[in-house]
């Protein structure tokens, strides 16, 4: 995710806190039932226990004018224990219907967003199952925590760390990936986009249904749908890798001109950071009022307020928060404190021939006394402020570490590291010991000064004397 211009700044000013919420605890000691949270620090009632997901097959009919979205989602999963009752999370319309193994199961609803479902017949260890949710109702506007209007009378779906509770049953949780297909059907003079590759988009009578499928693991909430008249851009790699991208009506023609800048986005971070991991690419330029773009797999979103960095940002996180997720929210740092310093630093220094050792000592001096600079930790921020520091701070801490071990450890490092966790899971202490594993410079001093501790770290890890200038 990448803040609007105006709106990081004034994060970076105001340095929001916000109170940790009370911890879970657990309410089930049944061995049959699966949690209804996993415990997550952060969001304890987020993803459910007792199963794992392999794919998801989402259906949706959305009417625009009305509202009204009607939606069948199949979930196919393997119980990990003995199930005679699970949940899912779901926080959209009315649901209808639930089966599993194409009986009828008993469910009801309970709390912000979970599913209860009881099997007509026990789930067994180890064997697949598939769950079958219907629902329709009037689509609520979250505006831009997941199902939201659009000004021309689309939608689309955005938000961090929750979004796709508001538009189908899933995990939501980083620990469980799967892979995803979305059919949806809409008015004919309608478009649809989701991520991954378009498999169909055929006009019967009235009614458009368009279908994309995501091969590889992806997590709820970079799951997207954009609902809008929109235009296209069809660009293709070097490599062949097919880059499909949407504009919606009144999107600004400059957003186009850095769009078309795709293949040599890609080509830069694939430079730094290893082969583009997805079998497709490109964007969602939104015409609609909100404050941030979302790295959604293979097809960001982004807001009208944006810019070149913010497009090398949500790409960098292809990489950084697509390919290896955060596997708890804790751990947000690895995602955009990469983001932030790809776009902020390197793209510049490295495409732009800019002095970034320059860049960071300036903003070391002006902020080196200012302690509301330094309150929130980059490691574990807390729940509520995990979009914080990680912008504004992040960049300073990933420089100061490359000039630590120097070029030629970090960045082989790094790339490393995400092809150690390709497809899955890691969190801040993995990359800490991945990287003193490379390093024969103790690091222990440095990552808590600059991970843990809330003033400015010691002169000896600020590193100022050895960046380049006086």
């Amino acid at each position: 995710m990448r803040l609007s211009g105006w709106m990081c700044a004034a994060v970076a000013c105001a340095f929001v806190a916000v109170s940790s919420p009370p911890a879970h605890a657990d309410s089930s000691a049944d061995p049959l039932v699966g949690a209804p949270g996993l415990d997550d620090a952060y969001y304890p009632l987020d993803g459910n226990g007792g199963y794992d997901v392999q794919h998801y097959r989402v259906g949706i009919d959305y009417d625009p004018p009305s509202h009204q979205l009607t939606g069948s989602t199949g979930i196919f999963a393997t119980a990990t224990q003995a199930l005679r009752r699970f949940n899912l999370d779901f926080a959209g319309p009315e649901v209808r219907m639930v089966s599993v193994n194409h009986l009828p199961a008993a469910f009801e609803r309970n709390g912000e967003h979970e599913l209860t479902v009881t099997p007509m017949l026990p789930l067994l260890p180890g064997l697949p199952f598939v769950v079958t949710v219907d629902y329709a109702g009037p689509a609520m506007d979250t505006a831009g925590e997941g199902w939201t209007f659009a000004p021309s009378g689309g939608a689309f779906v955005a938000g961090e760390p929750h979004s796709a509770t508001s538009w189908y049953p899933l995990n939501d949780t980083p620990l469980d990936k799967a892979t995803f297909e979305l059919h949806a059907t809409v008015p004919a003079e309608w478009e649809v986009v989701s991520n991954g590759v378009r498999t169909e988009n055929v006009v019967r009578d009235d009614k458009r249904t368009v279908g994309w499928v995501t091969t590889k693991p992806v997590l709820g909430y970079l799951t997207t749908v954009a609902i809008d008249k929109f235009d296209y851009l069809e660009q293709r790699r070097a490599n062949g890798t097919p880059l499909v991208s949407a504009f919606a009506p009144n999107a600004e023609s400059r957003h186009r001109e850095t769009e078309q800048r795709l293949p040599e986005i890609l080509d830069f971070t694939e430079s730094l950071y290893g082969p583009y991991p997805f079998e497709t690419a490109g964007g969602i330029y939104l015409d609609a009022d909100i404050e941030f773009s979302l790295e959604t797999q293979t097809r960001p979103i982004y807001a009208p307020k944006i810019d070149l960095q913010t497009v090398v940002h949500e790409i960098a996180h292809q990489w950084w928060g697509d390919w290896v997720s955060v596997r708890h929210w804790s751990d947000i740092c690895l995602n955009e404190c990469f983001a932030s310093y790809t776009a902020d630093y390197l793209w510049p220094e490295r495409m732009e021939g800019k002095n970034v050792d320059e860049d960071y000592r300036e903003t070391i001096r002006k902020h080196h006394d200012n302690p509301k600079f330094w309150d929130i930790p980059l490691e574990n921020p807390g729940a509520g402020r995990e979009f914080t520091s990680v912008y504004y701070r992040g960049p300073l801490f990933l420089h100061a570490l490359r000039k630590q071990i120097g070029d030629a450890v970090f960045f082989p490092a790094v790339r490393d590291f995400l092809a150690a966790h390709a497809y899955g899971n890691a969190s801040m202490p993995e990359f800490r010991a991945f990287v003193q594993s490379r390093s024969p410079i103790d690091l222990t001093g440095f990552f808590d000064a600059w991970l843990n501790r809330t003033e400015p770290p010691p002169e000896q890890y600020l590193l100022l004397p050895s960046l380049s200038g006086p």
